[in-house]
Parts: structure tokens; C-alpha cells; sequence
């Protein structure tokens, strides 16, 4: 586990990429069980900082002391329950940095919630109650949410997990409970794969190493959360791999003095690699090669643009290219041994494929079985997509792959799909978007699962 000496040299790297503010905001969440102090821990960021006008710190108060997790929970019925139940984001900024904070819910049910809020972050914060645990107990046994939505985050590739345990000003040995908890946390990453950044003892409700560190409290000496956060990296982008682009939306120029000179512009968000004028490029699904005339950024600046960031495509001449559809990096020409002649053959890059081994996190009501057809999206393509089999499910307390013939709600586990039409789809682990897709249900319309490939 990374230590908070090991977080601190980053220090040099981040201020140095402060001055660019869409690099340095942080995008995290909050994410754990149901009624570990997310919300709180949040309301406690944004007060301690000074991020929230008195007027609304006063509409928060309730019988004269203030309520810190409604600052997060707006909704009604999160109100009057006490609970989450829909992410909400709250932006603050330190002299350091920015932040783009999302409060996923705890409960098993709204686990579809913390998905969403965990495919776009940066950073994750398992928040962990320490009176909900067996604290005097060194083999004691973490909750089942805190162990999901650890394993969620690690399947998302959030980029930094940070365990933050709470509450320990509620316990009656703080330091014991600290010492018995960070070596469970540590346990659990190790046999999971996950690699957590940091451990952190934390109260929300008080304060005490949120913001400003509380030195020597449970025999801690590290950073607060705060600062933690201030030297997490961003997410890298996929800019070392072959140029993938997503067509979101084609345009048409009809004013042939237009940087465009009458093509189309062909506008996405750049999934991997770079584009750059000069490149060949192939379209996928329909394989005609075009060569990039230009290439405009969001504000139609004519700049090569990388991974990560918006681009509009103006291609040497006019192809058949929709919504949907894939710019790809042309194959690239290898030679293959083939009775003892070389032969010259075509490699892409991101080839199409109709089958999938995949990653499920089942998220519907229903459970998943092996035959239900689905609706895949896969960038900006509808697809549709059969339940081959279900290989096995995960199970959460042991981490063991466990035969199975049903995915229940919430469940994660390994499917086989197959697809109607190919897709140039990758594994997740080398390509986000490209290795990203989510199950659709042809009736409800409601998205079925998040789907990472293998």
C-alpha cells in the first residue's frame, strides 16, 4: 500500500500541471456501505474549505446544529429517509486544485448509481464505518458494500482508491480500531489486486483529518484527506495507442468558404491515440480508407488533437461515415510466413469482433441468463446482443469465481456475448471506451448492465 511519503512526491508533478485547470481538476466520488458518512464526509469538505455561502449553511440547520449531509442529499425523499439515493456533484477548489466531487448511494440497490459515478472519476474515496465492525477483532470482516464497491472501482480502473475510515471518534479504542481496520483494508486490496493509495482515519462529523490533520490521533501522522487528494494524478488518457474515434455528430458546411471547404466535419470525442492531419484512417464498419485533411478542436481551432479531448475529422474526400460509425487507424501492413514465402498481409489495430468474453456488472432487477437478448452501446453504435453463456459470478466476501447459471442484481461476474453485427472493441484493462460497453432491455429501455471486455 502506498504510503502518504510516496503520495507527497507527487506534489511537484501536480503543481506543475496546475495551471492548467482541465488537467488538474480531480474528479472523485464517494462510495462505500449505506450510512458510513459519505455525505457528511462531503458537507465537512465543503465547510471546512470554505466552499458554502452562510445563507445555505443556515437552510441546512436541524434543531440548531447543522446537518452536513444535506448539503449533498437535495431530493426529497433523501431527506426525509436519511439516505442517498441519486449521485450528487458539488465543485470546490483549494489554492491547490479543483474538484468534481460525486456522492454515490451506499444501498446494494442504487449500486447501478455508483457505476455511473465511478466510470468518470479519477479518484475513489471507500468511505468505512468503524462502528459497524468487529474493531477489537484483528481478523475482523469488512462489509459486503465496502468490499463491492472497492471491486467496482478497481473494474472501472478508477486511477486512485483511497480508504477513508470513519467514525473512530464513536469507538472507545480509536487507535485499536484504526491499527485492526487499515490491516483488514490492506488484506483485502492485497488479495483483490487493488492498489490502494492511501489509508486515512477520518471524522466527518468532527472534522479531524479532513481538511486540517489531526496529528497523532490513532497513531496517525499522514496527510489529511484533503491534501491526499490535492496530489492524486488524473486518469492518463489513451494517447499511446492506435487512433480510435467515435462518431458523435456529422455537420455540413454549406458555405464553401468555411475552414471545412464544403465536407462534412465529422465530430467526436477522440478515444484513444491522436489525430492529426496526414493520417490514413479506415472506417469502420464499412472499411473505406480516407486520409485526414483536417482536424479542428472544440473551438474549431485547427490543432491535432489527443486522446480524451473533443475533435471534429475533415476527411481528403467524401466517404460514407454516420453517427455511430468508427474512424480507426488504418492497418498497418506486416509480413506473414506462409509456405516458406513472405507474404505481405493488413493488420488492424481494432479489429471487428462479434464475440466478447466480458466483465459484467449485472445492475437490472431481473437476473441475467444465458439466451436473454439485450441492446449493446458500444461509443456511439446500437448493437444487439445475446447472452452466450454466463462463465462464472464473483463472490464478494471470498473473491472466489464461483460457477453459475444466473447473475442476481448487483452481482459482478464473466459472460460470454454474442454480438448481431462486429464491433472494434478491446480489452478494457488496454482501451476505456473501446473496451467499455453497457446491456440495454429491448422492453423497459432500462440500462441492464455496465459491460467491461476481456
Amino acid at each position: 500500500m502506498t504510503t502518504p511519503e510516496t503520495i507527497a512526491s507527487n506534489a511537484v508533478a501536480v503543481s506543475a500541471r496546475s495551471q492548467d485547470d482541465h488537467i488538474s481538476a480531480l474528479r472523485f466520488i464517494t462510495c462505500g456501505s449505506v450510512d458510513d458518512g459519505k455525505s457528511t464526509l462531503i458537507g465537512r469538505l465543503l465547510v471546512d474549505s470554505k466552499a458554502v455561502l452562510q445563507d445555505h449553511l443556515a437552510g441546512v440547520q436541524r434543531q440548531g446544529e447543522t446537518d452536513l449531509a444535506l448539503l449533498t442529499d437535495g431530493l426529497s425523499a433523501e431527506r426525509e429517509q436519511g439516505i442517498t439515493i441519486d449521485v450528487a456533484y458539488r465543485y470546490f477548489a483549494t489554492e491547490a486544485r479543483k474538484f468534481i466531487i460525486g456522492d454515490a448511494p451506499g444501498h446494494e440497490q442504487y449500486t447501478r448509481n455508483m457505476v455511473t459515478a465511478a466510470s468518470s472519476a479519477d479518484a475513489a474515496v471507500v468511505l468505512v464505518d468503524a462502528t459497524k465492525l468487529d474493531w477489537q477483532n484483528p481478523q475482523l470482516a469488512l462489509l459486503q458494500q465496502t468490499r463491492r464497491h472497492s471491486l467496482l472501482a478497481h473494474l472501472l480502473r478508477v486511477h486512485s482508491l483511497v480508504f477513508a475510515v470513519n467514525k473512530l471518534d464513536a469507538v472507545a479504542d480509536p487507535a485499536l480500531a484504526w491499527q485492526h481496520i487499515s490491516a483488514a483494508l490492506e488484506a483485502f486490496a492485497e488479495s483483490a489486486g487493488i492498489t490502494a493509495h492511501a489509508t486515512v482515519p477520518v471524522s466527518a462529523l468532527k472534522g479531524w483529518n479532513v481538511v486540517d490533520q489531526q496529528p497523532g490521533w490513532c497513531g496517525y501522522n499522514g496527510p489529511s484527506l484533503l491534501q491526499i487528494l490535492e496530489l492524486l494524478p488524473n486518469t492518463p488518457a489513451d494517447t499511446d495507442l492506435a487512433l480510435a474515434f467515435p462518431v458523435q455528430w456529422v455537420e455540413k458546411f454549406h458555405d464553401s468558404n468555411v475552414t471545412s471547404q464544403g465536407r462534412r466535419v465529422f465530430w467526436g470525442r477522440v478515444a484513444a491515440g491522436s489525430v492529426a492531419p496526414g493520417s490514413t484512417v479506415q472506417i469502420f464498419p464499412s472499411g473505406q480508407t480516407a486520409t485526414v485533411a483536417q482536424v479542428l478542436d472544440h473551438a474549431r481551432r485547427p490543432v491535432g488533437v489527443p486522446a480524451g479531448l473533443s475533435a471534429g475529422i475533415i476527411l481528403d474526400r467524401e466517404v460514407d461515415v454516420s453517427r455511430g460509425d468508427w474512424i480507426l487507424a488504418a492497418p498497418v501492413a506486416s509480413v506473414v510466413a506462409e509456405d516458406d514465402f513472405d507474404t505481405p498481409a493488413s493488420a488492424s489495430p481494432w479489429p471487428g469482433r462479434k464475440e466478447l468474453s466480458a466483465t459484467v456488472a449485472w445492475m437490472d432487477d431481473e437476473p441475467l441468463v444465458a439466451g436473454r437478448a439485450y441492446l449493446a452501446l458500444h461509443g456511439h453504435r446500437w448493437v444487439k446482443a445475446k447472452v452466450k453463456r454466463v462463465v462464472h459470478k464473483l463472490n464478494i466476501n471470498t473473491l472466489a469465481e464461483e460457477d453459475a447459471t444466473q447473475l442476481e442484481p448487483n452481482a459482478i461476474g464473466h459472460v460470454e456475448l454474442l454480438l448481431q453485427e462486429a464491433l472494434p472493441a478491446a480489452a478494457f484493462a488496454k482501451a476505456r471506451v473501446l473496451g467499455s460497453l453497457i446491456l440495454v432491455d429491448t422492453a423497459s429501455h432500462k440500462t441492464a448492465a455496465a459491460v467491461l471486455v476481456n
